[in-house]
């Protein structure tokens, strides 16, 4: 019996080539338009778990099966409020509260100020060195389908609480939509050095229900 194999042409990989790439383009498309983006962090605003310039990696399709959680840090379309961009402008900030959450400060026992939510006052280590939580007290319910976020550097982030008070207390003003969400931002890339993934901390476990 004679084996006989068939050898492409060499000129074959040429003709393909045009096609592999054509391909591969439409295939990071579709991971950058459905799965997964990039987005570089350009304000203060989430210092110190983001710095100016961090790159980090933001899931697109989570939120497609569940809603953005307390302690997420997530990316969303802002509204012109926020921006004053009619454009659209996208702004990372942290989940403090979902829907029927009701969040007050401030908790003050042992000379401690925190953040109450649904009747539990929260540690938050994660906020910039020397901020307090809020720079004024409040007391609010987040309405159902909308998110109450704030940044981890609570002087230098434009959030809910700035423009719950900007808007004479709209608690819809202040707060996001679910549907505006782009998705969950879940590690830091580049630079190299500063890489890690962007858990939810742990004070945000067994925050009860609303």
């Amino acid at each position: 019996m004679i084996d006989e194999q068939t050898e492409k042409p060499r000129s074959s990989f040429w003709k393909e080539l045009p096609i592999l790439l054509g391909v591969a383009i439409l295939v990071a498309v579709l991971v950058r338009a459905f799965v997964l983006q990039t987005f570089f962090i350009p304000s203060p605003s989430m210092e110190n778990t983001l710095k100016i310039d961090d790159r980090v990696l933001v899931n697109k399709l989570v939120y497609d099966f569940r809603s953005p959680h307390r302690g997420e840090v997530i990316v969303f379309k802002a509204p012109t409020e926020w921006s004053g961009n009619p454009d659209g402008e996208d702004f990372i900030k942290r989940v403090i509260g979902v829907g029927g959450d009701h969040v007050v400060c401030c908790d003050r026992t042992g000379g401690q100020e925190r953040l109450v939510i649904n009747g539990k006052p929260i540690d938050e280590p994660f906020i910039f060195p020397g901020n307090k939580p809020a720079d004024q007290d409040f007391d609010i319910t987040v309405p159902d389908g909308r998110l109450w976020v704030m940044g981890d550097h609570r002087e230098a982030s434009g959030d809910s609480l700035e423009h719950w008070q900007q808007s004479g207390e709209d608690i819809n003003e202040a707060t996001i939509p679910e549907g505006e969400v782009v998705g969950r931002a879940f590690t830091i890339f580049w630079p190299f050095g500063r890489a890690t993934w962007l858990t939810v901390p742990k004070q945000f476990d067994g925050i009860p229900n609303p």
